[in-house]
Formats: structure tokens, sequence, C-alpha cells
């Protein structure tokens, strides 16, 4: 028996508003179906709130969440928001990922 595991595209991007700058690290990843992922926006200043988007290939962003306390973590079933203490820093974790997940996802700040 042959066993076909799907491979999931994640890419983020880097977004600037109002000359602010928030880079996202890793830019590109390929995930295998089932494993875990992270990704991380970094701000080189403070910010009032960050807002995570998904954008499935072909398709218009779709607002996931937004947080706005320093601390603040977030769940949306598999996926976990996380807002750094310093507000500077924002971290997006999938567990066991899904072809579902497929997509581009970008913060905004």
């Amino acid at each position: 028996m042959l066993l076909i595991t799907s491979v999931l595209v994640l890419w983020m991007q880097l977004s600037q508003v109002n000359g602010q700058q928030i880079m996202q690290i890793p830019q590109y990843q390929h995930v295998q179906e089932g494993e875990d992922f992270t990704t991380y926006c970094n701000s080189s200043t403070t910010l009032n709130n960050i807002q995570w988007y998904k954008q499935r290939p072909g398709g218009h962003p779709v607002f996931l969440i937004v947080l706005v306390k320093s601390g603040e973590v977030k769940k949306q079933k598999r996926l976990t928001f996380q807002f750094g203490e310093a507000k500077k820093n924002s971290s997006l974790h999938i567990t066991a990922t899904q072809t579902t997940d497929v997509g581009t996802y970008f913060c905004a700040g």
C-alpha cells in the first residue's frame, strides 16, 4: 500500500504600515501534513495591536484574529496566536497541520 502525504505550503509576507515594518520569520516554508508549524512576526517598534490573516491560493485575505493585550494568547482549534510582552512580536503556531491549512499567513500591525 502506498501512503501519499499532502505537502502544505505556508507562506508568510512582510507588511509595512505607516512606515512601520513587520518582518515574518520564516518567510517561506513547506510543511508535511501532520507536522507542527510556527511563524513569528517581529516589529522594530511597539504595536497597539497585531492582526493575523490567511489567504488561500487564488482567494482573498481572510481575517483570523486581532491581539491587543501584552502577553495575550488566543486559540482557534489547532491555531494558537500569541502577542509578546513588549508588544513588538507575535507568533502563530499550528498543531498537526492539515490540507485545509494550505495558504498564505501574514500579520499586520
